[in-house]
């Protein structure tokens, strides 16, 4: 009986750094680390492209919102994100097109 739980648990925590590498298998060999105040994920073009998704999956525990500090685009290197209380507003600028007439004189 005794042999069987320590088995057990041995077994169990063997298994216990593999479950969180099964939440986001894209996010390196360490995986992404994160808290309440923001958080790094090794850089790769797959989590690159998944950053937005993982970062707020971290930020959303503590009903937060993320924002990109930085992405270094080096392998081994990290993408860096901070979470706010409040939604970033994205500002996009609208430039007119200005209609330029050529007349060529001959």
């Amino acid at each position: 009986m005794n042999r069987t739980l320590i088995a057990a648990a041995a077994f169990s925590l063997l298994l216990a750094p593999c479950a969180s590498a099964l939440d986001n298998p894209l996010a390196g060999v360490w995986g992404s680390k994160g808290n309440d105040t923001g958080g790094i994920i090794p850089w790769t073009p797959e989590n690159e492209k998944n950053a937005f998704e993982i970062a707020s999956n971290n930020c959303r525990f503590w009903n937060k919102y993320p924002v990109a500090t930085s992405i270094h685009r080096v392998p081994g290197d990290y993408i860096g994100y901070k979470c706010v209380w409040d939604q970033p507003v994205v500002e996009v600028e609208h430039h007119r097109r200005r209609h330029i007439d050529v007349t060529i004189d001959k």
